[in-house]
Protein backbone atom coordinates (compact mmCIF):
# COMPACT_ATOMS: atom_id res chain seq x y z
CA UNK A 1 0.00 0.00 0.00
CA UNK A 2 1.35 3.50 -1.05
CA UNK A 3 1.37 5.59 2.72
CA UNK A 4 -21.84 14.17 -19.16
CA UNK A 5 -24.76 15.39 -18.08
CA UNK A 6 -28.11 12.88 -18.19
CA UNK A 7 -28.17 14.07 -22.08
CA UNK A 8 -25.05 13.54 -23.19
CA UNK A 9 -24.63 10.44 -25.68
CA UNK A 10 -22.96 7.26 -23.93
CA UNK A 11 -18.81 6.88 -24.25
CA UNK A 12 -17.43 3.79 -24.77
CA UNK A 13 -14.44 1.72 -22.67
CA UNK A 14 -13.03 -1.03 -24.01
CA UNK A 15 -10.56 -3.57 -22.48
CA UNK A 16 -9.65 -6.97 -22.90
CA UNK A 17 -9.45 -10.11 -20.36
CA UNK A 18 -7.96 -13.36 -21.66
CA UNK A 19 -8.22 -12.42 -25.12
CA UNK A 20 -12.04 -11.47 -24.94
CA UNK A 21 -12.72 -7.89 -25.62
CA UNK A 22 -15.78 -6.27 -23.92
CA UNK A 23 -17.12 -2.57 -24.20
CA UNK A 24 -18.46 -0.49 -21.23
CA UNK A 25 -20.35 2.99 -21.32
CA UNK A 26 -19.05 5.33 -19.23
CA UNK A 27 -20.78 8.76 -17.87
CA UNK A 28 -20.41 11.65 -15.81
CA UNK A 29 -22.01 11.63 -12.53
CA UNK A 30 -25.55 13.60 -13.10
CA UNK A 31 -25.95 16.30 -11.37
CA UNK A 32 -28.64 15.43 -9.52
CA UNK A 33 -27.03 12.35 -7.84
CA UNK A 34 -24.75 15.03 -6.38
CA UNK A 35 -27.16 17.28 -4.43
CA UNK A 36 -27.61 14.66 -2.22
CA UNK A 37 -27.62 15.77 2.22
CA UNK A 38 -25.31 15.62 4.33
CA UNK A 39 -25.39 12.02 5.69
CA UNK A 40 -22.69 11.57 8.33
CA UNK A 41 -21.93 14.62 10.63
CA UNK A 42 -20.10 13.69 13.89
CA UNK A 43 -16.54 11.97 13.97
CA UNK A 44 -13.46 12.03 12.38
CA UNK A 45 -13.15 8.71 10.35
CA UNK A 46 -9.62 6.37 10.56
CA UNK A 47 -9.18 3.34 8.32
CA UNK A 48 -6.86 0.33 9.42
CA UNK A 49 -4.08 -1.46 7.53
CA UNK A 50 -6.85 -3.56 5.45
CA UNK A 51 -10.95 -3.53 6.05
CA UNK A 52 -12.14 -1.33 8.99
CA UNK A 53 -15.48 -1.36 10.70
CA UNK A 54 -16.28 2.47 11.90
CA UNK A 55 -18.48 3.21 14.77
CA UNK A 56 -20.78 6.45 13.64
CA UNK A 57 -23.46 8.27 15.25
CA UNK A 58 -25.81 9.07 12.51
CA UNK A 59 -27.10 5.48 10.70
CA UNK A 60 -27.95 7.12 7.36
CA UNK A 61 -24.32 6.04 5.89
CA UNK A 62 -22.37 3.64 8.06
CA UNK A 63 -18.85 1.85 7.45
CA UNK A 64 -18.61 -1.82 7.93
CA UNK A 65 -16.36 -4.30 7.29
CA UNK A 66 -16.77 -8.21 7.03
CA UNK A 67 -16.08 -10.42 10.61
CA UNK A 68 -16.16 -13.59 8.69
CA UNK A 69 -13.19 -12.63 6.32
CA UNK A 70 -9.86 -13.87 7.45
CA UNK A 71 -8.45 -12.35 10.40
CA UNK A 72 -5.12 -11.13 8.52
CA UNK A 73 -7.41 -8.95 6.16
CA UNK A 74 -9.40 -7.27 8.53
CA UNK A 75 -9.50 -5.48 12.17
CA UNK A 76 -12.76 -6.73 13.49
CA UNK A 77 -12.77 -4.54 16.67
CA UNK A 78 -15.02 -0.98 16.24
CA UNK A 79 -11.85 1.81 16.07
CA UNK A 80 -12.04 4.52 18.43
CA UNK A 81 -12.97 7.97 16.71
CA UNK A 82 -12.28 11.42 18.15
CA UNK A 83 -14.36 14.49 18.09
CA UNK A 84 -13.01 17.57 16.72
CA UNK A 85 -14.26 20.67 17.52
CA UNK A 86 -15.51 21.48 14.38
CA UNK A 87 -16.92 18.27 13.31
CA UNK A 88 -16.10 16.79 9.55
CA UNK A 89 -19.21 15.81 7.51
CA UNK A 90 -18.93 12.82 5.43
CA UNK A 91 -21.65 12.89 2.78
CA UNK A 92 -21.92 10.56 -0.45
CA UNK A 93 -20.03 13.88 -2.21
CA UNK A 94 -17.34 12.95 -0.79
CA UNK A 95 -17.00 9.55 -1.92
CA UNK A 96 -18.17 9.64 -5.67
CA UNK A 97 -17.29 14.17 -6.49
CA UNK A 98 -14.27 15.26 -7.88
CA UNK A 99 -13.42 12.20 -9.32
CA UNK A 100 -13.67 10.22 -12.75
CA UNK A 101 -16.52 9.77 -15.04
CA UNK A 102 -18.47 6.66 -14.06
CA UNK A 103 -17.70 3.71 -15.64
CA UNK A 104 -21.08 1.33 -16.20
CA UNK A 105 -24.22 1.13 -15.31
CA UNK A 106 -25.05 4.59 -13.41
CA UNK A 107 -27.59 3.25 -11.87
CA UNK A 108 -26.05 0.12 -10.47
CA UNK A 109 -26.97 -1.38 -7.35
CA UNK A 110 -23.35 -0.94 -5.95
CA UNK A 111 -20.13 1.70 -6.71
CA UNK A 112 -16.82 0.66 -5.88
CA UNK A 113 -14.84 4.18 -5.34
CA UNK A 114 -10.51 4.04 -5.76
CA UNK A 115 -8.61 6.06 -4.20
CA UNK A 116 -4.98 5.92 -5.71
CA UNK A 117 -2.18 7.73 -7.55
CA UNK A 118 -0.40 6.61 -10.92
CA UNK A 119 2.66 6.41 -9.51
CA UNK A 120 1.70 4.03 -6.28
CA UNK A 121 3.35 0.11 -6.61
CA UNK A 122 0.24 -1.32 -5.36
CA UNK A 123 -2.51 0.45 -7.06
CA UNK A 124 -0.19 -1.10 -10.29
CA UNK A 125 -0.79 -4.08 -8.65
CA UNK A 126 -4.52 -4.00 -8.08
CA UNK A 127 -4.66 -2.62 -11.49
CA UNK A 128 -2.95 -5.97 -12.52
CA UNK A 129 -4.21 -8.53 -10.94
CA UNK A 130 -7.50 -7.57 -9.81
CA UNK A 131 -9.24 -4.71 -11.58
CA UNK A 132 -9.95 -6.96 -14.96
CA UNK A 133 -11.54 -9.89 -12.71
CA UNK A 134 -13.83 -7.03 -11.36
CA UNK A 135 -14.97 -5.31 -14.69
CA UNK A 136 -15.38 -8.84 -15.91
CA UNK A 137 -17.37 -10.06 -13.33
CA UNK A 138 -19.43 -7.14 -12.21
CA UNK A 139 -19.04 -4.10 -14.51
CA UNK A 140 -19.60 -5.76 -17.69
CA UNK A 141 -22.57 -6.65 -15.72
CA UNK A 142 -24.53 -3.85 -14.57
CA UNK A 143 -23.90 -4.68 -10.99
CA UNK A 144 -21.76 -2.41 -10.09
CA UNK A 145 -20.04 0.84 -11.51
CA UNK A 146 -16.47 2.33 -10.65
CA UNK A 147 -15.07 5.50 -10.31
CA UNK A 148 -11.66 6.52 -9.34
CA UNK A 149 -10.70 9.43 -7.37
CA UNK A 150 -6.97 10.83 -7.10
CA UNK A 151 -5.09 10.71 -4.21
CA UNK A 152 -1.67 11.82 -5.20
CA UNK A 153 1.27 11.38 -2.27
CA UNK A 154 4.38 10.19 -4.16
CA UNK A 155 5.13 12.94 -5.89
CA UNK A 156 4.90 15.61 -8.77
CA UNK A 157 4.55 13.32 -11.66
CA UNK A 158 1.35 11.40 -9.47
CA UNK A 159 0.03 15.05 -10.04
CA UNK A 160 0.65 15.50 -14.04
CA UNK A 161 -0.68 11.95 -14.39
CA UNK A 162 -3.84 12.62 -12.48
CA UNK A 163 -3.94 15.37 -14.31
CA UNK A 164 -3.16 14.35 -17.39
CA UNK A 165 -6.00 11.91 -17.37
CA UNK A 166 -8.77 14.86 -16.66
CA UNK A 167 -7.35 16.54 -19.51
CA UNK A 168 -7.63 13.06 -21.62
CA UNK A 169 -11.48 13.12 -20.30
CA UNK A 170 -11.92 16.10 -22.59
CA UNK A 171 -11.48 13.81 -25.83
CA UNK A 172 -13.86 10.97 -23.91
CA UNK A 173 -10.72 9.17 -23.13
CA UNK A 174 -10.63 8.94 -19.48
CA UNK A 175 -10.32 5.57 -18.99
CA UNK A 176 -8.24 4.82 -22.14
CA UNK A 177 -5.54 6.73 -20.36
CA UNK A 178 -5.86 5.47 -17.63
CA UNK A 179 -5.38 2.02 -19.02
CA UNK A 180 -2.07 3.30 -20.44
CA UNK A 181 -0.96 4.90 -17.76
CA UNK A 182 -1.21 1.77 -15.67
CA UNK A 183 0.28 -0.13 -18.45
CA UNK A 184 3.33 1.92 -18.44
CA UNK A 185 4.44 1.83 -15.00
CA UNK A 186 8.20 0.94 -14.07
CA UNK A 187 7.88 2.55 -10.83
CA UNK A 188 8.18 5.63 -8.28
CA UNK A 189 9.41 8.75 -9.33
CA UNK A 190 12.17 7.43 -12.04
CA UNK A 191 10.62 9.63 -14.97
CA UNK A 192 7.75 6.91 -16.79
CA UNK A 193 5.05 9.57 -15.89
CA UNK A 194 7.02 12.57 -17.05
CA UNK A 195 5.05 15.74 -19.15
CA UNK A 196 7.05 14.44 -21.95
CA UNK A 197 5.62 10.76 -21.53
CA UNK A 198 2.38 12.00 -20.64
CA UNK A 199 1.90 13.65 -23.86
CA UNK A 200 3.72 10.42 -25.56
CA UNK A 201 0.59 8.48 -23.98
CA UNK A 202 -2.09 10.68 -25.11
CA UNK A 203 -0.90 10.17 -28.45
CA UNK A 204 -1.02 6.42 -28.55
CA UNK A 205 -4.75 6.89 -28.03
CA UNK A 206 -5.07 9.34 -30.62
CA UNK A 207 -5.97 12.57 -28.10
CA UNK A 208 -5.52 15.35 -29.69
CA UNK A 209 -2.16 16.26 -28.78
CA UNK A 210 -2.67 20.44 -29.34
CA UNK A 211 -5.91 20.29 -27.18
CA UNK A 212 -3.72 17.70 -24.45
CA UNK A 213 -1.11 20.12 -24.27
CA UNK A 214 -2.96 22.98 -23.95
CA UNK A 215 -4.95 21.27 -21.52
CA UNK A 216 -1.50 20.23 -19.24
CA UNK A 217 -0.63 23.77 -19.40
CA UNK A 218 -3.43 25.18 -17.80
CA UNK A 219 -3.74 23.02 -14.60
CA UNK A 220 -7.63 23.47 -15.22
CA UNK A 221 -8.39 20.76 -13.55
CA UNK A 222 -5.74 21.33 -10.47
CA UNK A 223 -8.53 22.10 -7.84
CA UNK A 224 -10.51 19.00 -8.54
CA UNK A 225 -7.56 17.11 -7.71
CA UNK A 226 -6.88 19.27 -4.91
CA UNK A 227 -10.22 18.16 -3.68
CA UNK A 228 -10.41 14.79 -4.40
CA UNK A 229 -7.34 14.79 -2.05
CA UNK A 230 -9.11 16.40 0.56
CA UNK A 231 -11.22 13.84 0.29
CA UNK A 232 -9.07 10.98 0.73
CA UNK A 233 -8.02 12.99 3.86
CA UNK A 234 -11.46 13.99 5.72
CA UNK A 235 -11.87 9.66 4.72
CA UNK A 236 -9.03 9.47 7.06
CA UNK A 237 -6.95 7.79 4.35
CA UNK A 238 -2.96 7.58 4.66
CA UNK A 239 -1.98 5.06 1.38
CA UNK A 240 -3.28 4.00 -1.49
CA UNK A 241 -5.23 2.14 -3.01
CA UNK A 242 -8.15 2.57 -0.86
CA UNK A 243 -11.86 1.60 -1.95
CA UNK A 244 -15.00 2.25 -0.50
CA UNK A 245 -18.11 -0.40 -1.61
CA UNK A 246 -21.26 1.50 -1.49
CA UNK A 247 -24.50 -0.17 -1.43
CA UNK A 248 -26.43 2.05 -3.49
CA UNK A 249 -30.03 0.34 -1.92
CA UNK A 250 -28.96 1.86 2.11
CA UNK A 251 -25.56 4.04 1.49
CA UNK A 252 -23.98 1.15 3.27
CA UNK A 253 -20.21 1.59 2.90
CA UNK A 254 -17.17 -1.21 3.27
CA UNK A 255 -14.02 -0.01 3.43
CA UNK A 256 -10.80 -1.63 1.95
CA UNK A 257 -7.33 -0.70 2.46
CA UNK A 258 -4.47 -1.81 -0.10
CA UNK A 259 -3.99 -4.17 -2.95
CA UNK A 260 -6.67 -6.75 -1.69
CA UNK A 261 -6.73 -9.87 -3.57
CA UNK A 262 -10.11 -10.13 -5.81
CA UNK A 263 -11.57 -12.87 -3.27
CA UNK A 264 -12.02 -9.91 -0.81
CA UNK A 265 -13.55 -7.70 -3.33
CA UNK A 266 -16.00 -10.62 -4.33
CA UNK A 267 -16.47 -11.47 -0.88
CA UNK A 268 -18.10 -7.82 -0.01
CA UNK A 269 -20.05 -7.56 -3.06
CA UNK A 270 -21.62 -10.73 -3.12
CA UNK A 271 -22.34 -9.95 0.51
CA UNK A 272 -24.85 -7.10 -1.03
CA UNK A 273 -25.97 -8.54 -3.76
CA UNK A 274 -27.08 -11.51 -2.12
CA UNK A 275 -29.34 -9.49 0.13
Amino acid sequence: MHEKSDDESDNKFTFSVEGKKYVINEKHIPEKNQSKKNLIHGPSIGIGASITAVCVFIVFFSLTGLDNIDQELIEKEITEVEYVQEPIQITRNTFIKNGSPILGNPNALITLVEFGDYQCHFCNVHFHNTQNKLLENYIITGDVNFIFKDFVIIGPDSFNAAHAAHCANEDQKYWEYHHILYSNWTGENNGWASKQNLEKYADAIKIDIQKFSECMNSNRYSDIINQSNNDANILGITGTPAFFIVDNTNDRVDALQGAQPYEIFEKVIDSILEK
